[in-house]
């Protein structure tokens, strides 16, 4: 049989080296002269494991081609190269000659266009093979190859053609075929982005469950039965890893060709042709980093791997939550840093370039991009970060959700809040999705949600992390602060956003840490009897692990509590009063209950706020004395484990829910969260912790030998 290749590099030069050698007639065809000139000067070489060999078949370039193609002719360029192959072939093709697609994804109907359906026939071809040099192919293996008709008849050329083509077998359901092979593709895409072996990348335990979720996403969207083959059966995914593990291992091909196009070659890849057409979260999010590593935004490397399985996360574990807003693909970042890699989710009232700054309100969501990252985030991105996605929030972070969106539930108890009003970075870090997260603190909203969802929760010293790009809703009061799985990754992202340089010890500190003991939280009849049994037994643990105790007196610490609200009150009325009663008011926007809260707090005299100032700083050097011997103060963080829903702060459940972590918003001073137990039914507690004003890395310290000895 007389066959035309036109691609003869990895594929179309296997499949034409082994048909000269059967005794078939033969044209290569290729658009690098160089590979060209070597097959011209020296023949084709096949080496690898399956067999070395070198065939004498004449080579030309597109425009060598003759002006009458006759016999098969076989396409097998990439797949973003389909449309100047196609070209190629307008108006030369004789009457009798069928074109066969080698190609990888769905480009039949874009060949079909011009050369006709009825003469087109399509391959599913998976063995490895690499173009290693000008004229040499190295072949790894031999795996599946199948050819068929597009609407699956048995014909008479299609047996004829499988018979000659190399390891071919001829199919009636090749699309079936074409679609397992995308479900495969779109794995090999995801592992490319990484610098592991495709068997490393399907072994790796921190991403099978995304590959799995790859995999299963692509084969939802098969209009046909999927077929099995080397291993990979879609009706058996779990086990498809296992299986192609072993075939990929026993290949002489380590890497896919995805790879080598992006980390040897440094070329473009296939990805608008195989998963453009796709659709589905997560095949889109492996395009995405596909092309920023085409554009040279980042390199081939695990830190890729590793964010596209917290977007896995994100949308098996976060999006059920009601945790997030969106996922930013592809985040730009730092190519190194200390932060290099993490995946870090943000409050969706911090700016973060190219997104709205959404508030937790409907109309906000759907305005304008922000220009430029807030200072936070971009300090993130600076350290190596991905920024991949924006969590929810109570509206304007005022203590209710809008009525149109859905309040962030409790990973622990998802019939129960996440809390207020960070609640869904906390939910993520909770989740698993991420190790840490950017929150906002003006009377407790990252510590309360921390010891609802049973993670770290650090409201740094006033000032210390910049609110610049970020909604306020009392300037005096609001901070930006962490959210984290451990200590540690707190303490990662508090130096990266302050430019700090600090470590945490690792090993016993050289004297035991001193802690103040708030006896008179302990013994607040607002305080829940069972968390305040279990904050106990915390306590006696924190002893037993060789720290001193002292008794401390904190009633200073509800005097500079009760300073928060004419504070919060009078400057939240300052920053909305614009939208509720100002010239270009448009108070309908805003959820019934925000707005009732608003509303009360224009009906506080701007005079109280000064009051509460002057009380505050009239209380703040005795708040500092209650830590004179002691490293920290120590006590429960909130009254109560998570209620089903938020209470709104001006309900009676409301009012208590900050009584604990409010007045280190007033003082200014630092105060964590770090988990100490769990109730009878299973509800997170966690244990206050705070320190001097200034004074944020000796409460890491502190909070750090906490975990450690409760954990």
């Amino acid at each position: 049989m007389k066959f035309t290749v036109i691609g003869s590099g990895a594929i179309g030069g296997t499949v034409g080296a082994h048909l000269s050698e059967s005794g078939h007639r033969v044209l290569l065809c290729d658009a690098d002269p160089e590979h060209v000139a070597a097959i011209n000067a020296g023949g084709l070489r096949i080496t690898g494991p399956v067999g070395e060999f070198t065939v004498r078949a004449p080579a030309v370039l597109p425009e060598g081609l003759p002006e009458l193609i006759d016999g098969v002719v076989l396409v097998a360029v990439k797949g973003h190269h389909t449309a100047a192959a196609v070209e190629v072939l307008r108006d030369r093709l004789a009457p009798d000659a069928v074109v066969v697609s080698m190609q990888n994804g769905l480009t039949a109907d874009l060949l079909s266009e011009v050369v006709g359906r009825d003469r087109l026939l399509v391959c599913f071809v998976n063995f490895g093979a690499d173009l290693m040099a000008p004229g040499t192919v190295m072949q790894g293996n031999v795996g599946t190859f199948r050819i068929g008709e597009l609407d699956g008849r048995m014909t008479d050329r299609l047996r004829e053609i499988a018979d000659a083509l190399p390891y071919a077998e001829a199919t009636d359901n090749i699309l079936g075929y074409l679609w397992a092979k995308e479900a495969y593709g779109a794995m090999l895409f995801a592992g490319a982005v990484s610098d592991l072996s495709i068997a490393d990348s399907l072994e790796d335990p921190r991403f099978q469950p995304l590959m799995l979720a790859i995999a299963r996403e692509v084969l939802a969207q098969a209009p046909v039965t999927p077929m099995a083959f080397d291993g990979f059966d879609p009706a058996d995914l779990p086990g498809s890893l296992r299986r192609l593990v072993t075939f990929n291992r026993g290949s002489a091909k380590s890497h896919s060709g995805i790879y080598r196009d992006l980390a040897v070659r440094n070329r473009r890849t296939e990805v608008d042709v195989q998963l453009g057409p796709l659709t589905g979260p997560l095949t889109g999010y492996v395009a995405e980093l596909i092309r920023a590593i085409e554009r040279g935004e980042r390199v081939c490397e695990v830190a890729n791997l590793e964010l596209l399985a917290a977007y896995e996360r994100l949308e098996r574990l976060g999006r059920p939550l009601h945790a997030v807003v969106a996922a930013l693909p592809a985040p730009p970042r730092a190519k190194s840093g200390p932060l290099h890699g993490m995946s870090v989710a943000v409050k969706d009232i911090i700016d973060v370039a190219g997104s709205p700054r959404g508030n937790g309100n409907p109309h906000d969501m759907a305005g304008t991009p922000a220009g430029s990252d807030a200072t936070a985030v971009a300090a993130m991105r600076a350290a190596g970060a991905d920024v991949f996605a924006l969590a929810t929030l109570l509206e304007y972070a005022a203590g209710a959700p809008h009525p149109d969106l859905p309040e962030a539930m409790n990973p622990a108890r998802p019939d129960r809040t996440a809390g207020g009003s960070s609640g869904g970075s906390a939910a993520l870090v909770a989740a698993g999705v991420c190790p840490a997260a950017l929150g906002t603190d003006t009377g407790g909203s990252i510590r309360i949600p921390a010891a609802y969802c049973g993670i770290v929760g650090l409201k740094p010293t006033v000032g210390l992390v910049s609110v610049e790009g970020v909604t306020p809703l009392s300037p005096t009061l609001d901070h930006v602060g962490v959210l984290a799985a451990s200590v540690a990754d707190t303490a990662a992202v508090l130096a990266a956003l302050t430019g700090t340089a600090f470590s945490l010890p690792s090993g016993v500190p050289a004297r035991p840490h001193r802690l103040g003991v708030l006896t008179d939280q302990l013994a607040d009849p607002r305080l829940d009897p069972e968390l305040a049994a279990i904050t106990r037994a915390a306590l006696d643990r924190l002893r037993v692990a060789g720290m001193i105790t002292a008794d401390r007196d904190g009633t200073v610490l509800a005097e500079l509590a009760a300073c928060l609200e004419d504070i919060l009150l009078v400057e939240a009325w300052q920053v909305h009063e614009p939208v509720i009663s100002g010239p270009d008011a448009d108070p309908g926007r805003i959820g019934a209950t925000t707005l009732r809260l608003l509303r009360s707090a224009a009906e506080v005299a701007p005079g109280r706020r000064d009051s509460a100032l002057a009380r505050r700083a009239a209380l703040r050097p005795a708040g500092e004395r209650l830590l004179d011997g002691v490293d920290v103060l120590v006590g429960p963080a909130v009254p109560y484990p998570a209620p089903e829903r938020t209470p709104p702060i001006d309900t009676p459940e409301g009012e208590i829910e900050g009584i604990f972590t409010a007045p280190y918003n007033v003082s200014g001073q630092p105060a964590i969260v770090v988990p100490c137990g769990l109730t009878a039914d299973g509800l997170p507690v966690g244990l206050q912790l705070a320190a001097r004003s200034g004074d944020d890395v000796g409460l890491l310290r502190a909070a750090a030998a906490v975990e450690v000895a409760l954990s």
